[in-house]
């Protein structure tokens, strides 16, 4: 299969790229910064046979690219996140739930899924929660919490909040798995075992031998953020299958 994969400059689509290249497919670059998202003669260059959209895009941009795979009867995957829900009414969330996002990053992800919905019916739109990956930097768990140590001298964790995450390898290989199968679904690592984010954090200490980090538990913020999975869908590696468990 040759995949065409946008966002190749950011954090979770080179993971993809890496994992679609093992199982044996041809991963595309699109590089939209200076192709838009609407050039039909360049995406025919390219001759894909299926699109993930991973890049970070305006919601017409993302119905322009949703639309040129939905012309050409292409599979189309797009990434959205666990933010389109607001902490109140607690999770977990459920994909038919209603999406009470207040942000501004919240509502633009609601509003690209429902126009890459429109410009293509046959569209997999996937939330995910926060990443994780022992080496990416950009938007990754690991990433910020060496980020809050440095910067602020501890890691803060609320033992109240349970994150939606994953192991961007295992988002990957979700994603390949839902890029033939329209409508919205939930990928969440975190779905069943419930981790609070105090006992991730420790977690992540631990296997990731972060021996430096200060960690501060509280309560201070109360959320539980996990995306409810469809059954049948692909079910993502659990944390505690890539942790060493330490449990509070």
């Amino acid at each position: 299969m040759r995949l065409l994969i946008t966002g190749l400059s950011g954090t979770l689509a080179p993971v993809l790229a890496r994992v679609a290249r093992a199982h044996g497919h041809v991963v595309l670059g699109w590089d939209h910064r200076s192709l838009g998202f609407a050039d039909g003669r360049a995406f025919d260059r390219l001759r894909p046979d299926a699109v993930a959209h991973l890049a970070m895009a305006p919601e017409e941009g993302s119905a322009q690219l949703a639309g040129l795979a939905a012309a050409r009867g292409l599979p189309f995957v797009m990434t959205s996140t666990a933010m389109v829900f607001h902490h109140e009414p607690d999770g977990p969330h459920r994909v038919g739930d209603s999406r009470t996002a207040q942000d501004a990053y919240g509502r633009s992800k609601i509003a690209s899924e429902d126009a890459v919905r429109a410009a293509h019916t046959q569209a997999s739109v996937v939330r995910i929660g926060w990443q994780i990956d022992p080496s990416a930097s950009g938007n990754n768990m690991l990433a910020q919490l060496d980020r809050w140590q440095a910067e602020q001298g501890e890691v803060a964790a609320s033992r109240a909040w349970i994150p939606a995450c994953s192991f961007m390898a295992d988002t990957a290989e979700g994603l390949l798995g839902l890029l033939a199968q329209p409508g919205v679904h939930h990928l969440d690592s975190n779905a069943q075992e419930a981790w609070s984010f105090a006992e991730l954090v420790l977690g992540l200490q631990t296997c990731f031998e972060r021996h430096a980090w200060r960690v501060r538990i509280h309560a201070d913020y109360s959320h539980d953020q996990r995306l409810a999975c469809v059954p049948g869908d692909p079910v993502p590696v659990p944390l505690s299958a890539r942790l060493a468990l330490r449990r509070l």
